[in-house]
């Protein structure tokens, strides 16, 4: 079996080593961006009053990181954990990288898909100097083997606004200490997965599915302009998150919930 095949069977055969699912109702499966882990979707657990919530790790966070492998590929572990889960279909939430693996996801799988949560993310592709910036990261945590702690005071400041790092200290630290933790090559994939994409924007208009796209407005790593072509391009609506940077559901919870908790009533 290839080690991508591999990876996908672990999503089919061994679903609940990578998800937390609670509740009943109507799904929503929640897929979350790079560095970060299922736990990051914790504050819309209290979603599961009224709908199932399956947050899942993908592939960077768990034993089967090695690649390379594309947003595609991760979208097909997506699928393959829908299977395992007796899941038909859903709405499928992204932050950042989850995005852009929930939109070829809704490419690649039109029938399984009920609506799109987009948390922080855009259709469009990084710029240049973007590229060069994240790709000179990865190398220093690929060479290194780990994330070194500096890299790691940096990364700090993409994924979380300047709001959290003043008023939760301890939440920005709890995820400094996970990221310390992570093997470089794993890290290296999961960036290299989405790094140099291409624009997704023409695509959108292929997608029929309502979305609610949620964007913290302190984020410095996709700036919420840039989720503009989203709302454009989807049967969309946007809520914005205020004192929340590039993680806002974990950042600033509250309005994201109610938001969300809006959108599902009106898609069930």
């Amino acid at each position: 079996m290839a080690p991508e095949d591999r990876s996908v069977h672990r999503y089919r055969a061994r679903p609940d080593t990578v998800t937390t699912d609670r509740g009943d109702g109507p799904p929503l499966v929640l897929c979350h961006g790079t560095l970060m882990d299922r736990t990051m979707f914790d504050p819309q657990l209290s979603l599961t009053d009224e709908y199932r919530v399956v947050a899942y790790d993908a592939r960077a966070r768990t034993d089967r990181y090695v690649g390379p492998y594309d947003l595609y590929d991760l979208a097909d572990d997506c699928a393959a954990l829908l299977d395992a889960k007796g899941v038909d279909s859903c709405v499928l939430g992204g932050m950042s990288m989850g995005g852009f693996v929930a939109l070829r996801f809704a490419e690649r799988y039109p029938e399984r898909l009920d609506g799109l949560v987009l948390i922080d993310t855009t259709a469009g592709p990084h710029a240049d100097h973007e590229i060069e910036r994240y790709g000179e990261m990865i190398a220093t945590a690929r060479s290194e083997g780990e994330v070194p702690e500096q890299l790691a005071g940096v990364v700090k400041h993409i994924l979380f606004g300047e709001t959290t790092i003043e008023e939760q200290p301890e939440l920005v630290e709890s995820w400094v200490q996970r990221w310390l933790s992570y093997p470089g090559e794993a890290v290296f994939h999961e960036v290299e997965s989405w790094l140099e994409r291409p624009d997704f924007t023409d695509r959108l208009s292929d997608i029929d599915v309502p979305a609610l796209v949620v964007h913290g407005e302190e984020d410095v790593a996709l700036e919420p302009e840039r989720s503009d072509g989203l709302v454009e391009g989807l049967d969309a609506r946007r809520e914005m998150i205020p004192d929340a940077g590039h993680s806002s559901n974990l950042e600033n919870p509250e309005p994201v919930n109610d938001a969300v908790r809006s959108f599902l009533g009106d898609v069930y």
